[in-house]
């Protein structure tokens, strides 16, 4: 029985999520919560919950792709009150509502999907992330405060989140103390995979969990949030907040390796336009990869 533990958030954990549940038998994915733009901005303000968006995302991408709720989960309004609104962000603000727990509202949004692990927000609480920027001569810049703020900004020396002591669901910290391997990424490295490890006892579980952690990189930059960045400066900001990995799983002819002091794979998992990991390319590299 392989367990699996995915975490960071966007679409790039979606796509990891879309490979895993092709290998795993028990799936937990942990989704950054630091989201405030667009939907999920406007229900994290307005209902005062994690913002539902990456969440969401999570969910399909477990669900029944049969199922007409999973297409109905990702349809979005475009007009009206309602506009720019996704359908499933609004039914977990519903279920968070009627259910008054928004780990329960997950739960259930799980079932009604037929998803076929658990999804769980990196923190039971939203958070804010906040950055350290380096000036132009690489010296202290000032911080930058929100999500959406801080993936447009580049030369990010590292983030954090408010408020620093922000608690971890049981349910992450107990699929990390059972995890047989831990995929991180791919997605936006400091706004998605860092805004998790941020969280001090998901950090701490990290380095305790049994499981091997993979770090699936990226296949290009993210502009302007990683300009310049090579496997190994990804490597470094991770073991710079914390993480250290056991390999980097890399699509070949994609981002220069640099100096590696880690176990790097090389292995074809790209899409055939380049622009995101085929699932099951993705499923087989992993699979051989589990500890």
């Amino acid at each position: 029985m392989a367990r699996v533990v995915a975490l960071g958030g966007g679409h790039g954990l979606a796509a990891t999520l879309a490979a895993v549940r092709r290998y795993a038998d028990d799936i937990c994915a942990i989704v950054s919560v630091a989201d405030d733009g667009g939907s999920s901005g406007r229900l994290r303000a307005a209902f005062a919950i994690p913002p539902p968006g990456d969440l969401r995302k999570c969910l399909v991408a477990l669900a029944d792709p049969e199922s007409l709720w999973t297409a109905a989960f990702e349809h979005r309004f475009d007009a009206g009150e309602l506009q720019g609104h996704a359908f499933g962000n609004l039914v977990l603000a519903g279920l968070a509502a009627s259910t008054g727990d928004f780990e329960q509202a997950l739960a259930e949004a799980g079932r009604l999907l037929g998803a076929v692990g658990r999804v769980v927000p990196a923190t039971v609480e939203p958070v804010v992330l906040k950055a350290v920027v380096r000036g132009p001569n690489g010296d202290g810049g000032g911080s930058i405060t929100g999500q959406v703020a801080v993936g447009s900004s580049e030369g990010i020396a590292g983030v954090s989140l408010v408020p620093a002591d922000a608690e971890a669901p049981a349910a992450a910290l107990a699929a990390l103390a059972a995890a047989d391997q831990v995929v991180i990424g791919p997605g936006s490295l400091f706004t998605s995979v860092l805004a998790v490890v941020a969280v001090p006892q998901l950090r701490q579980a990290l380095a305790a969990t049994p499981g091997r952690k993979v770090y699936v990189c990226n296949l290009r930059p993210q502009l302007p949030e990683t300009a310049g960045y090579d496997v190994a400066a990804h490597v470094d900001a991770l073991r710079a907040h914390g993480l250290d990995i056991d390999v980097v799983l890399c699509q070949p002819d994609s981002l220069p390796v640099g100096r590696l002091d880690v176990e790097c794979v090389l292995r074809p998992v790209a899409r055939p336009d380049g622009m995101g990991h085929d699932p099951a390319l993705l499923a087989a590299a992993l699979k051989q990869l589990l500890g």
